[in-house]
């Protein structure tokens, strides 16, 4: 069965923390550290009448990678058509299809199909950059899409968050630490309140290369807390033992990279 999900160019990767195979392919872009930086810092529904809603999907990581720490449902929102078939596949791979659905459509209209206000968590991994005149992008439509704001931009993101969440509920996104401001000031700006804010740095001694940002809807605009800092790497050239146990688990964690 494994090898019937898998179409040309395709391979299988394990996230051995987690337990989780995911499709990938060097021809679209691939899930990378911080997608699992991201489902490692966001809480999933705790209820199994739960909703959570993973905008910017891909191929499916942030999802996929939740699905132990979550109950109740989980829908991966993807705009780009052979990345949500190839999230649709990884669902399939590893027994969730009665848990996850893939939505391939633009986020822009995720409130025809889920109702507004209902939503208990939503995830993010957006575009990190905006599409400047000036912005040199990979000639990869895969990749430019995923990684330029072609398609969407935070304002976006941020008011479908806003629309698609409970009072209450819970936003997290993963994003680059130089759009921390503009990003929190759209979040205020959409009824959501920073409340947890980690920085992750890719060595020591270096500038902070990540942000993780935890936000409420509708929670007071204070309480405000900042996180201890993780490091990628350590001083010797490997990962952190922090990220090891992330990627690899208590059983691995004498892996490297």
């Amino acid at each position: 069965m494994t090898q019937d999900l898998l179409r040309q160019n395709e391979r299988i990767d394990q996230l051995y923390s987690q337990n989780i195979s995911i499709i990938q392919s060097p021809e679209v872009f691939s899930f990378s550290l911080d997608a699992v930086l991201l489902a490692d810092f966001a809480k999933g529904p705790v209820k199994p009448t739960g909703q959570m809603v993973d905008l910017c999907a891909g191929n499916g990581a942030v999802g996929l990678f939740m699905a132990s720490k979550s109950r109740g449902h989980i829908l991966m929102v993807e705009l780009q058509e052979r990345l949500a078939d190839m999230a649709q596949r990884s669902v399939i791979l590893n027994h969730l299809d009665d848990r996850i659905d893939v939505l391939n459509r633009d986020l822009a209209t995720i409130t025809d199909t889920i109702a507004k206000d209902s939503v208990d968590v939503v995830t993010c991994n957006p575009p990190y950059f905006a599409d400047l005149p000036s912005s040199k992008k990979n000639p990869n439509p895969y990749l430019a899409i995923a990684r330029h704001e072609m398609t969407t931009n935070l304002t976006q993101i941020v008011m479908m968050t806003s629309d698609l969440l409970k009072m209450g509920g819970r936003a997290y996104f993963v994003h680059r630490p130089d759009r921390l401001l503009e990003l929190t000031r759209e979040l205020a700006e959409h009824r959501l309140s920073a409340k947890r804010v980690k920085f992750v740095y890719p060595k020591p001694g270096k500038p902070a290369n990540m942000v993780l940002i935890e936000a409420i809807k509708d929670g007071k605009q204070t309480g405000l807390t900042v996180l201890p800092p993780l490091m990628t790497y350590g001083s010797d050239g490997h990962y952190s033992d922090e990220v090891r146990k992330m990627l690899y688990g208590n059983h691995h964690a004498g892996q490297n990279d």
